[in-house]
């Protein structure tokens, strides 16, 4: 303690008050709490039981396969993260840019694939393990998944916060940097992990859904064996996939979405506190790391409300979940407003509404996502009737229902975004000084409601994660001939983690929409700082901001399209090489033959690795091209487009994949025939179309809108000094 003392006093000499140094030792505690409570968790899932020697082999294979793929996919990311570094330095060199950012460009990425990795190698080793665990009830299983998807939730958090903790210890003591310089180099290590972010989710997504597809559709359709049928080629490769791009690609996604939020509500509290002089910018500042603090504590809490009864329905499991989340988002409620008003004071209580609008706005898209993805209700039902006619009017409901629940996130958001702002802005008075109503402090306002949104992303995430763990642990369970009643336990788990992980994505996506926006205001500042006498012409009728935002509007349909011709591609080679196995290998079909599941692993694994590299390049090529061409109006204009259709091609095509397979699901569960039947194999076509959507590019573009915006922050100065208009 006297230590901790001592270092306050020194560091307060250099310049950064007490109260900063006492938010910057609590937040760095803090995540090494969340980091802390990672290993004990880990420890505590490893202590369980794998099962038979058959689950540990299965297991094993699986674990092989995904260890395989992620260290070939960053050989070739890390020849990106060392090109782009190269890339940075020369800028940095001829001084467009911070001497900062190529490092922390590159720690942003490392961290970011760090969180995923971590969270995969958790997930293989758990997934025998919930298996087995079902085999003496529902709860316990819940309970080995859940933690598996705890140790990924609280490693995001953990290291996030780590990360931006360091970078601003780093800045403002040790190289005595001013606040507006700090939120300057700080943001730019969004693109380093927004980048590592797109890699790993094109790429593991390819690879699950080329996998899943190939499983499904000569499998179920052709075949017509179960699900996870160990005579499937495809079907270690399936499970491998739900691994590399359902954990791994998420852990790096929601990595940066953590970490771009917290980062750009910063920067903006900064620039919004500039001309108040009763508040010192660093307190604003710190207010987004505070909140995200606070949430690590409120996460770890919520995890110990996450229990259930056996033999209990998937309404009584979404239950339990739900318990966990709720506690952890009232503990932020109420924490919000000592916080803010500690730190910046009673007269600015419109930014604790703020963050309340964006921890409800959460709340509602998680419901509206659950409405229309999950089998409880009318939508997801009517789907499953709609295959009893076949394939055709199975596709045509789904696009249509996730065309449908477009409206209400829609809603959601653009009523946090108007109150946000509104509230945050308004006049106030502050020791008897009116200051006026502030545009910048709105922008902040909408900034701290994405923070609040993600703030209990340790539990959310942790419910998203535990999905792909039971998934695994039902092929297991299928593969090792274990009783019925323990994969209808495993299904029970995955079905419930297919709504969570529609809930978690309309989270990452939402939260992306506000963070998009206030990251374009940064940018906007960006331009300012560098040039304070440029003129900012961004009338829709300005021929380059127009154009920039058709070109932005495009460009996440460009993206969606690449991406989706890219799993057709791979699950096409998939189902060709599991149709030559089951034609050339006798017996195999009868279960004598031994299928050869490392040549379906390893087609996945080539395709998905040749296909991830344009659609991540675009997004970093085409704002610096678009800025050249167009200038800085064009940019605004490109963002701008980017950020609205990205957003509701995103949940179109999110909520649209998860009712198809919760769809296929209500069928398999006995309904409209049941398994083989004619209704089951149109519902499985569906959901081969839906993957994609779900799991590759839907959940890819909310990286895509946030990476487009931090791209335009770092190459910032150069589009100022040779852009044409």
């Amino acid at each position: 303690m006297n230590a901790i003392i001592s270092w306050l006093k020194d560091t307060n000499a250099q310049g950064l008050d007490t109260y900063g140094n006492a938010i910057a030792v609590a937040i760095l505690v803090s995540a090494v709490l969340a980091l802390l409570y990672v290993v004990l968790t880990a420890k505590k899932v490893l202590g369980f039981p794998e099962g038979n020697e058959t689950m540990i082999g299965i297991s094993r294979s699986i674990r092989t396969g995904a260890n395989a793929f992620l260290k070939r996919q960053y050989k070739i990311v890390g020849l990106f993260f060392a090109g782009m570094f190269v890339l940075l330095e020369i800028f940095a060199i001829l001084g467009y840019i911070s001497p900062f950012v190529p490092f922390a460009f590159v720690t942003g990425g490392f961290f970011s694939g760090l969180s995923g990795f971590i969270g995969m190698k958790i997930a293989t080793a758990a997934n025998a393990r919930t298996a087995n665990a079902c085999q003496s009830g529902l709860n316990r299983g819940l309970r080995v998944a859940f933690s598996a998807g705890s140790v990924m939730g609280l490693t995001v958090v953990g290291l996030g916060l780590l990360d931006i903790t360091i970078w601003y210890i780093l800045l403002k003591m040790v190289f005595g940097l001013p606040t507006e310089e700090i939120t300057g180099a700080m943001i730019n290590f969004g693109m380093g992990a927004s980048s590592m972010a797109l890699f790993a989710r094109v790429g593991g997504g390819i690879f699950t859904k080329a996998a899943d597809v190939g499983a499904d559709l000569v499998g179920k359709v052709e075949a017509g064996i179960p699900e996870d049928d160990p005579r499937n080629p495809a079907c270690i490769a399936d499970n491998v996939g739900d691994n590399v791009g359902d954990v791994a690609g998420m852990g790096a996604d929601l990595y940066e979405s953590y970490v771009s939020s917290i980062i750009s509500a910063s920067a903006l509290g900064v620039a919004a506190f500039n001309e108040v002089a009763a508040v010192d910018r660093t307190r604003a500042l710190l207010v987004p790391l505070l909140l995200a603090a606070f949430g690590v504590l409120a996460s770890i809490l919520g995890t110990f409300f996450v229990k259930t009864k056996e033999n209990a329905s998937q309404k009584n499991l979404l239950g339990a979940l739900r318990r966990g989340t709720n506690f952890s988002a009232i503990l932020i409620a109420v924490a919000a407003y000592p916080i803010v008003r500690l730190s910046l004071g009673a007269s600015f209580w419109g930014l604790y509404i703020a963050i309340l609008l964006g921890l409800l706005a959460g709340v509602f898209i998680g419901l509206c996502t659950e409405y229309f993805t999950s089998d409880s209700y009318k939508p997801t039902r009517f789907l499953a009737k709609t295959a009893t006619t076949g394939s055709a009017t199975a596709i045509i409901d789904g696009l249509g229902l996730g065309m449908l629940s477009t409206v209400l996130p829609v809603v959601i958001v653009s009523v946090c975004l108007i109150g946000s702002f509104f509230l945050s802005g308004m006049s106030v008075t502050v020791g008897g000084e009116v200051i006026p109503f502030s545009n910048t402090r709105g922008l902040y306002g909408i900034a701290l409601a994405a923070v609040g949104m993600l703030s209990t992303l340790g539990i959310t995430l942790a419910t998203d994660a535990y999905g792909p763990v039971a998934d695994n642990a039902g092929g297991i369970a299928q593969m090792s001939g274990l009783p019925e009643e323990v994969r209808a336990r495993t299904d029970a788990l995955d079905s419930l983690g297919n709504t969570t992980a529609a809930t978690g994505k309309g989270f990452a996506i939402g939260s992306a929409a506000l963070t998009a926006m206030a990251l374009i205001a940064s940018y906007v500042d960006k331009i300012k700082s560098i040039d304070p006498d440029f003129v900012f012409q961004m009338d829709i009728m300005n021929p380059p901001v127009l154009v920039g935002l058709l070109l932005g509007a495009c460009l996440p349909f460009v993206f969606a399209a690449l991406t989706m011709k890219a799993v057709g591609r791979a699950a096409q080679s998939v189902v060709i090489e599991v149709r030559r196995q089951f034609e050339e290998i006798d017996g195999l079909l009868d279960g004598k033959g031994e299928p050869d599941y490392a040549s379906c692993v390893d087609l996945c694994t080539k395709a998905s690795l040749k296909e991830m590299v344009l659609p991540s390049l675009i997004a970093v090529v085409v704002p610096v091209v678009a800025g050249l061409l167009l200038g800085v109006n064009g940019v605004v204009g490109l963002l701008a487009g980017a950020t609205i259709t990205g957003f509701l091609l995103a949940i179109f095509m999110s909520n649209a994949g998860g009712a198809w397979d919760n769809a296929k699901k209500y069928v398999e569960s006995g309904n409209y025939g049941g398994k083989g039947s004619r209704a089951h194999k149109a519902a499985v076509v569906g959901d081969t179309v839906g993957d994609p959507f779900k799991d590759t590019a839907g959940p890819a573009i909310n990286i895509l809108i946030k990476l487009l915006s931090m791209v335009s922050i770092v190459f910032a100065s150069v589009v100022v000094a040779f852009s044409l208009l």
